[in-house]
C-alpha cells in the first residue's frame, strides 16, 4: 500500500522513512501517524535494515499534533489521536533497529517528543526545539513524558513552562539529541553513524536495546538483576561467541544475526 504522508526508501541496511507533509510543516496528523506506525512495522519485520533514519521534507522537522484536527473533537477523538501517538512513540523504541532522528529544522511538542523518543538524534544547526503547548491552553503532556526522560526534571519543566525554543547546541548539551552538525553535513553525519551501527550484529544490537529500555527506568538492584540474566543468555548466543573468537584470533567476525 503507497504511503500519501511519508516517503520511504533503503540504502544497503538502512531504512530511511521521511515525513513528507512540508506544507503543513509536517503535522503529525492521525494519518501520518498511522502511516509512521506501519513503515516502522515494515522495517522491523526486513532482516536486512539494520537501522532505520527518520528524516523530515521542508525546513520543519515537525511542528507537532496537526492542530486542524484539535477543535470541536469529541473526547473519544482525542483519546484515539493519543492512544495512536502513544503506539507509535512506544513502537519507536520497540523495533529491534535503532532509529536515528536527522533533524533538519524546528522541532515542536509532539514533533519534539518524537526526537526525545527515537534511540539517537543528529540536528543541523538551524534546528530548535519547543514545546509551547502552554501557550495555546493545552500543555504538552505527552511530550513531557519523553522529554522529562531525555533532558531532566528541571529542563523539561523549563521547556514546558514557557513554550521557548531551545537552540540546538542547547539541546546537544541538554542531552536531547547526540550532537550538532553544519546543515550540509547532516546527512553524511547521520549516515555514518548509522552506518558505524549496522556493522554489528543485528541480534546484539536489537537485544541491547531492548535491554536498556527495560533497564533504564529501573532501580539500581533490579536493573543489574534484570540485567545480568540478559548478559548471561547474551554470552551464549552464536554472535556473541563468534564475535569474542574473532577479537582473539585478531580477525573479522562474520555475523548470523543469531
Amino acid at each position: 500500500m503507497p504511503y500519501e504522508h511519508l516517503l520511504r526508501s533503503t540504502e544497503g541496511q538502512l531504512g530511511i522513512v521521511t515525513l513528507n507533509r512540508p506544507n503543513r510543516r509536517n503535522a503529525l496528523s492521525l494519518e501520518l501517524m498511522l502511516e509512521l506506525i506501519r513503515c516502522l512495522d515494515e522495517f522491523s519485520a526486513d532482516a536486512n535494515i539494520r537501522v532505520v533514519v527518520l528524516a523530515a521534507a521542508g525546513k520543519v522537522f515537525s511542528s507537532g499534533h496537526d492542530l486542524s484536527e484539535m477543535v470541536g473533537r469529541t473526547v473519544n477523538d482525542y483519546r484515539r489521536i493519543f492512544d495512536v501517538c502513544t503506539v507509535l512513540m512506544t513502537k519507536i523504541q520497540s523495533i529491534p533497529q535503532p532509529v536515528i532522528a536527522q533533524v533538519q529544522g524546528v522541532a515542536t511538542a509532539a514533533g519534539c517528543q518524537l526526537v526525545a523518543t527515537c534511540d539517537l538524534a543528529i540536528a543541523s544547526e538551524e534546528a530548535a526545539f519547543a514545546t509551547p503547548g502552554v501557550k495555546i491552553g493545552l500543555f504538552c503532556t505527552t511530550p513531557m513524558v519523553a522529554l522529562s526522560r531525555a533532558v531532566g526534571r528541571k529542563r523539561a519543566l523549563e521547556m514546558l513552562l514557557t513554550g521557548k525554543l531551545v537552540d540546538a547546541a542547547t539541546a546537544a548539551d541538554w542531552g536531547l539529541i547526540n550532537r550538532v552538525v553544519p546543515a550540509q553535513q547532516l546527512e553524511p553525519e547521520t549516515r555514518q553513524l548509522a552506518c558505524k551501527i549496522a556493522e554489528a550484529s543485528s541480534f546484539t544490537v536489537a537485544l541491547g536495546k531492548q535491554a536498556y529500555y527495560a533497564q533504564v527506568d529501573l532501580d539500581q538492584s533490579k536493573a543489574y538483576a534484570y540485567a545480568k540474566e540478559v548478559m548471561t543468555m547474551n554470552s551464549l548466543a552464536d554472535d556473541a561467541q563468534e564475535g569474542i573468537s574473532a577479537f582473539l584470533e585478531k580477525r573479522v567476525a562474520c555475523w548470523t544475526g543469531k
